[in-house]
Protein backbone atom coordinates (compact mmCIF):
# COMPACT_ATOMS: atom_id res chain seq x y z
CA UNK A 1 0.00 0.00 0.00
CA UNK A 2 1.46 3.31 -1.01
CA UNK A 3 1.61 5.90 1.72
CA UNK A 4 -0.11 9.20 0.84
CA UNK A 5 1.49 11.77 3.11
CA UNK A 6 -0.45 14.74 1.76
CA UNK A 7 -3.62 13.05 0.50
CA UNK A 8 -7.07 14.07 1.74
CA UNK A 9 -7.59 10.67 3.35
CA UNK A 10 -4.41 11.06 5.39
CA UNK A 11 -5.41 14.55 6.50
CA UNK A 12 -8.87 13.29 7.45
CA UNK A 13 -7.40 10.42 9.47
CA UNK A 14 -5.00 12.74 11.29
CA UNK A 15 -7.79 15.22 11.99
CA UNK A 16 -10.07 12.53 13.42
CA UNK A 17 -7.30 11.18 15.64
CA UNK A 18 -6.36 14.58 17.04
CA UNK A 19 -10.04 15.50 17.38
CA UNK A 20 -10.54 12.41 19.52
CA UNK A 21 -7.73 13.56 21.80
CA UNK A 22 -9.40 16.97 22.17
CA UNK A 23 -12.75 15.35 23.04
CA UNK A 24 -11.04 13.14 25.62
CA UNK A 25 -9.34 16.16 27.21
CA UNK A 26 -12.60 18.15 27.36
CA UNK A 27 -14.48 15.24 28.96
CA UNK A 28 -11.72 14.72 31.54
CA UNK A 29 -11.68 18.43 32.38
CA UNK A 30 -15.45 18.33 32.91
CA UNK A 31 -15.04 15.51 35.42
CA UNK A 32 -12.37 17.35 37.35
CA UNK A 33 -14.41 20.57 37.45
CA UNK A 34 -17.22 18.79 39.26
CA UNK A 35 -14.78 17.25 41.73
CA UNK A 36 -14.40 13.72 40.32
CA UNK A 37 -11.02 12.01 40.24
CA UNK A 38 -9.53 11.12 36.86
CA UNK A 39 -5.89 10.19 36.44
CA UNK A 40 -3.97 12.50 34.08
CA UNK A 41 -1.94 9.44 33.05
CA UNK A 42 -5.04 8.16 31.24
CA UNK A 43 -5.30 11.41 29.30
CA UNK A 44 -1.59 11.24 28.49
CA UNK A 45 -1.89 7.67 27.23
CA UNK A 46 -4.92 8.43 25.05
CA UNK A 47 -3.28 11.54 23.61
CA UNK A 48 -0.10 9.62 22.83
CA UNK A 49 -2.14 7.05 20.92
CA UNK A 50 -3.98 9.74 18.97
CA UNK A 51 -0.76 11.59 18.12
CA UNK A 52 0.82 8.32 16.98
CA UNK A 53 -2.12 7.68 14.63
CA UNK A 54 -1.84 11.19 13.21
CA UNK A 55 1.91 10.82 12.72
CA UNK A 56 1.48 7.51 10.91
CA UNK A 57 -1.09 9.09 8.60
CA UNK A 58 1.08 12.08 7.72
CA UNK A 59 4.69 10.88 7.89
CA UNK A 60 6.12 7.83 6.12
CA UNK A 61 8.33 5.76 8.48
CA UNK A 62 11.93 5.17 7.34
CA UNK A 63 13.09 1.98 5.65
CA UNK A 64 12.14 0.03 2.55
CA UNK A 65 8.61 0.03 1.16
CA UNK A 66 7.44 -3.09 3.00
CA UNK A 67 9.36 -2.22 6.18
CA UNK A 68 7.70 1.20 6.22
CA UNK A 69 4.30 -0.41 5.75
CA UNK A 70 4.96 -2.87 8.58
CA UNK A 71 5.91 -0.04 10.94
CA UNK A 72 2.58 1.58 10.06
CA UNK A 73 0.79 -1.70 10.74
CA UNK A 74 2.36 -2.10 14.18
CA UNK A 75 1.67 1.51 15.14
CA UNK A 76 -1.90 1.52 13.83
CA UNK A 77 -3.00 -1.98 14.80
CA UNK A 78 -1.11 -2.63 18.05
CA UNK A 79 0.68 0.28 19.74
CA UNK A 80 -1.94 3.03 19.25
CA UNK A 81 -4.86 0.76 20.28
CA UNK A 82 -3.06 -0.17 23.51
CA UNK A 83 -2.35 3.48 24.36
CA UNK A 84 -5.96 4.45 23.62
CA UNK A 85 -7.42 1.57 25.67
CA UNK A 86 -5.20 2.51 28.63
CA UNK A 87 -6.92 5.91 28.49
CA UNK A 88 -10.26 4.19 29.28
CA UNK A 89 -12.35 6.28 26.87
CA UNK A 90 -15.59 4.32 27.40
CA UNK A 91 -15.39 4.73 31.18
CA UNK A 92 -14.75 8.43 30.71
CA UNK A 93 -17.72 8.76 28.36
CA UNK A 94 -20.05 6.99 30.79
CA UNK A 95 -18.96 9.26 33.63
CA UNK A 96 -19.04 12.53 31.69
CA UNK A 97 -22.09 12.21 29.44
CA UNK A 98 -25.49 13.56 30.54
CA UNK A 99 -28.05 10.92 31.63
CA UNK A 100 -29.64 10.63 28.18
CA UNK A 101 -26.32 10.12 26.42
CA UNK A 102 -25.21 7.64 29.07
CA UNK A 103 -28.35 5.55 28.58
CA UNK A 104 -27.87 5.49 24.82
CA UNK A 105 -24.23 4.46 25.15
CA UNK A 106 -25.15 1.70 27.61
CA UNK A 107 -27.82 0.48 25.21
CA UNK A 108 -25.18 0.18 22.48
CA UNK A 109 -22.74 -1.61 24.78
CA UNK A 110 -25.44 -4.10 25.83
CA UNK A 111 -26.67 -4.78 22.29
CA UNK A 112 -26.28 -8.23 20.75
CA UNK A 113 -23.94 -7.13 17.93
CA UNK A 114 -21.52 -5.54 20.38
CA UNK A 115 -21.73 -8.59 22.65
CA UNK A 116 -20.86 -10.83 19.70
CA UNK A 117 -17.92 -8.64 18.67
CA UNK A 118 -16.67 -8.43 22.27
CA UNK A 119 -16.45 -12.23 22.60
CA UNK A 120 -12.67 -12.78 22.86
CA UNK A 121 -12.31 -15.50 20.17
CA UNK A 122 -14.33 -13.37 17.73
CA UNK A 123 -12.22 -10.27 18.46
CA UNK A 124 -9.02 -12.32 18.00
CA UNK A 125 -10.28 -13.76 14.70
CA UNK A 126 -11.17 -10.32 13.34
CA UNK A 127 -7.76 -8.97 14.32
CA UNK A 128 -5.32 -11.69 13.31
CA UNK A 129 -7.55 -13.33 10.70
CA UNK A 130 -7.73 -10.03 8.84
CA UNK A 131 -3.93 -9.85 8.79
CA UNK A 132 -3.67 -13.36 7.33
CA UNK A 133 -6.11 -12.39 4.58
CA UNK A 134 -4.12 -9.21 3.93
CA UNK A 135 -0.64 -10.69 3.74
CA UNK A 136 -1.34 -14.18 2.42
CA UNK A 137 -4.08 -13.23 -0.03
CA UNK A 138 -4.48 -10.78 -2.92
CA UNK A 139 -5.64 -7.81 -0.83
CA UNK A 140 -2.22 -6.29 -0.27
CA UNK A 141 -1.36 -6.20 -3.97
CA UNK A 142 -4.84 -4.87 -4.84
CA UNK A 143 -4.42 -2.01 -2.37
CA UNK A 144 -1.46 -0.71 -4.41
CA UNK A 145 -3.84 0.03 -7.27
CA UNK A 146 -6.83 1.34 -5.30
CA UNK A 147 -6.32 4.12 -2.74
CA UNK A 148 -9.78 3.63 -1.24
CA UNK A 149 -9.02 -0.05 -0.57
CA UNK A 150 -5.75 0.85 1.15
CA UNK A 151 -7.58 3.35 3.35
CA UNK A 152 -10.25 0.77 4.17
CA UNK A 153 -7.59 -1.76 5.14
CA UNK A 154 -5.94 0.75 7.48
CA UNK A 155 -9.31 1.44 9.10
CA UNK A 156 -9.91 -2.28 9.59
CA UNK A 157 -6.44 -2.85 11.05
CA UNK A 158 -6.99 -0.07 13.59
CA UNK A 159 -10.59 -0.99 14.43
CA UNK A 160 -9.83 -4.70 14.81
CA UNK A 161 -6.72 -3.97 16.88
CA UNK A 162 -8.66 -1.58 19.10
CA UNK A 163 -11.48 -4.09 19.61
CA UNK A 164 -9.10 -6.93 20.43
CA UNK A 165 -7.05 -4.82 22.82
CA UNK A 166 -10.16 -3.52 24.61
CA UNK A 167 -11.59 -7.02 24.96
CA UNK A 168 -8.37 -8.57 26.24
CA UNK A 169 -7.52 -5.78 28.69
CA UNK A 170 -11.13 -5.37 29.91
CA UNK A 171 -10.39 -1.95 31.42
CA UNK A 172 -13.67 -0.47 30.17
CA UNK A 173 -17.15 -1.98 30.71
CA UNK A 174 -17.79 -4.87 28.32
CA UNK A 175 -20.93 -6.91 27.60
CA UNK A 176 -20.80 -10.35 29.16
CA UNK A 177 -17.65 -9.58 31.18
CA UNK A 178 -15.44 -12.36 29.68
CA UNK A 179 -13.26 -14.08 32.27
CA UNK A 180 -9.49 -14.07 32.58
CA UNK A 181 -9.11 -17.61 31.21
CA UNK A 182 -11.00 -16.89 27.99
CA UNK A 183 -9.27 -13.54 27.47
CA UNK A 184 -5.86 -15.08 28.18
CA UNK A 185 -6.49 -17.93 25.75
CA UNK A 186 -7.52 -15.46 23.04
CA UNK A 187 -4.36 -13.43 23.65
CA UNK A 188 -2.09 -16.49 23.48
CA UNK A 189 -3.80 -17.79 20.35
CA UNK A 190 -3.66 -14.43 18.59
CA UNK A 191 -0.01 -13.98 19.56
CA UNK A 192 0.89 -17.40 18.16
CA UNK A 193 -0.97 -16.75 14.90
CA UNK A 194 0.73 -13.34 14.57
CA UNK A 195 4.15 -14.91 15.09
CA UNK A 196 3.51 -17.66 12.54
CA UNK A 197 2.34 -15.07 10.01
CA UNK A 198 5.52 -13.05 10.54
CA UNK A 199 7.62 -16.16 9.92
CA UNK A 200 5.83 -16.88 6.63
CA UNK A 201 6.85 -13.44 5.42
CA UNK A 202 10.52 -14.43 5.74
CA UNK A 203 9.94 -17.03 3.05
CA UNK A 204 7.60 -15.24 0.66
CA UNK A 205 6.16 -11.74 0.21
CA UNK A 206 2.41 -11.12 -0.09
CA UNK A 207 1.10 -12.63 -3.36
CA UNK A 208 1.42 -10.31 -6.32
CA UNK A 209 4.26 -8.24 -4.83
CA UNK A 210 8.03 -8.27 -5.34
CA UNK A 211 9.91 -6.69 -2.44
CA UNK A 212 13.66 -6.93 -2.03
CA UNK A 213 14.98 -9.73 0.18
CA UNK A 214 16.42 -7.34 2.77
CA UNK A 215 13.26 -5.21 2.86
CA UNK A 216 11.14 -8.33 3.30
CA UNK A 217 13.34 -9.76 6.06
CA UNK A 218 13.46 -6.47 7.96
CA UNK A 219 9.68 -6.12 7.79
CA UNK A 220 9.18 -9.71 8.98
CA UNK A 221 11.57 -9.16 11.90
CA UNK A 222 9.77 -5.96 12.80
CA UNK A 223 6.43 -7.76 12.81
CA UNK A 224 7.79 -10.69 14.81
CA UNK A 225 9.90 -9.02 17.49
CA UNK A 226 8.11 -5.70 17.93
CA UNK A 227 4.76 -7.47 17.82
CA UNK A 228 5.98 -9.67 20.67
CA UNK A 229 6.85 -6.57 22.72
CA UNK A 230 3.31 -5.22 22.40
CA UNK A 231 1.86 -8.62 23.26
CA UNK A 232 4.07 -8.78 26.37
CA UNK A 233 2.68 -5.38 27.36
CA UNK A 234 -0.84 -6.76 26.90
CA UNK A 235 0.02 -9.74 29.11
CA UNK A 236 1.30 -7.34 31.76
CA UNK A 237 -1.93 -5.29 31.66
CA UNK A 238 -4.07 -8.43 31.90
CA UNK A 239 -1.95 -9.81 34.74
CA UNK A 240 -2.01 -6.58 36.75
CA UNK A 241 -5.76 -6.30 36.21
CA UNK A 242 -6.28 -9.85 37.45
CA UNK A 243 -3.97 -9.29 40.44
CA UNK A 244 -5.82 -6.15 41.50
CA UNK A 245 -9.24 -7.81 41.12
CA UNK A 246 -8.06 -10.85 43.13
CA UNK A 247 -6.74 -8.60 45.89
CA UNK A 248 -10.06 -6.76 46.16
CA UNK A 249 -11.99 -10.02 46.23
CA UNK A 250 -9.79 -11.47 48.97
CA UNK A 251 -10.15 -8.28 51.01
CA UNK A 252 -13.96 -8.45 50.76
CA UNK A 253 -13.98 -12.12 51.76
CA UNK A 254 -11.66 -11.38 54.68
CA UNK A 255 -13.96 -8.62 55.95
CA UNK A 256 -17.03 -10.85 55.67
CA UNK A 257 -15.22 -13.67 57.45
CA UNK A 258 -14.12 -11.38 60.27
CA UNK A 259 -17.70 -10.15 60.71
CA UNK A 260 -19.03 -13.71 61.02
CA UNK A 261 -16.38 -14.89 63.47
CA UNK A 262 -16.61 -11.94 65.89
CA UNK A 263 -18.84 -12.99 68.88
CA UNK A 264 -21.75 -10.77 69.89
CA UNK A 265 -21.01 -8.28 72.69
CA UNK A 266 -23.64 -9.82 74.97
CA UNK A 267 -21.96 -13.24 74.73
CA UNK A 268 -18.65 -11.75 75.81
CA UNK A 269 -20.15 -10.06 78.84
CA UNK A 270 -21.86 -13.24 79.98
CA UNK A 271 -18.69 -15.30 80.15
Amino acid sequence: MQHQQDGPLALLAAGLALGGAVVQAIAAARLRRRGDRWSPLRDLSFTAGAVLLAAVALVAPPGGTFTSHMAQHLATGMVAPLLIVLGRPVTLALRSLPPGGRRRLLAVLRSRPVAALAYPPVAALLDVGGLWLLYRGPLFAAAHERAWLGALIHVHVFAAGLLFTAVVCALDPLPGRPGIVLRGAALVGAGAAHAVLARTLYAAPPPGTAFGARDLATAAELMYYDGDLVEIALVAVVGLRWYAASGRRLARESRRGAGREEPPASASYGQ
